[in-house]
C-alpha cells in the first residue's frame, strides 16, 4: 500500500546495501595487508579496484534513492492543495545523512579505484630475500 516512489527508493537502499556488504569482502581480500587470495601484488590491487566499483556503484543507488525522495517531497511541497503548510512534508536530517554518505561512499570507492598499479609495473614480479642470502653476506 506504499507508493511507487518510495518502494523505489527502498529498492534501492537494499540494492545499495548488498553492493556495500559486497565492496566490504571484496575490498578486505584485495587489501596488501591481508594473505586472503593471491600473493600477486598486482591481482590483489586488481581485486581492491573491484572492490571500489561496487563502493561506488553503491553510492550512487544511495544518491539516486535519497535524491528520489527529495524530489518527491519538493514536489508535494508546492503542489496546490488543501494541506496545510505547517502540515507538509520538508526535508528531514535523514535526507541530509544520506547525501553525505552517498558522498563519503563514492569518495571511498574512488580512493580504492585509484590503487590500480601503473603499467610499468603490471609485468614485474616482487621476490623476497630469503635470509640464506642476507646470512652470506655477514659471513
Amino acid at each position: 500500500a506504499l507508493t511507487v516512489h518510495i518502494q523505489t527508493s527502498r529498492a534501492l537502499m537494499v540494492i545499495s546495501l548488498l553492493l556495500g556488504f559486497f565492496g566490504i569482502i571484496v575490498s578486505v581480500v584485495g587489501m596488501k595487508c591481508t594473505k586472503v587470495g593471491e600473493e600477486d601484488p598486482v591481482t590483489k590491487s586488481r581485486i581492491a579496484v573491484a572492490g571500489g566499483v561496487l563502493f561506488i556503484l553503491s553510492g550512487l543507488c544511495t544518491l539516486a534513492a535519497v535524491s528520489l525522495y527529495a524530489t518527491q517531497v519538493t514536489y508535494e511541497f508546492f503542489r496546490e492543495s488543501t494541506v496545510p503548510i505547517n502540515a507538509r512534508y520538508e526535508f528531514g536530517s535523514a535526507l541530509f545523512i544520506g547525501w553525505g554518505a552517498a558522498s563519503l561512499t563514492v569518495l571511498g570507492g574512488s580512493l580504492l579505484c585509484c590503487s590500480c598499479p601503473a603499467k610499468e609495473r603490471r609485468g614485474q614480479q616482487y621476490y623476497r630475500q630469503s635470509q640464506l642470502s642476507t646470512a652470506r653476506e655477514y659471513v
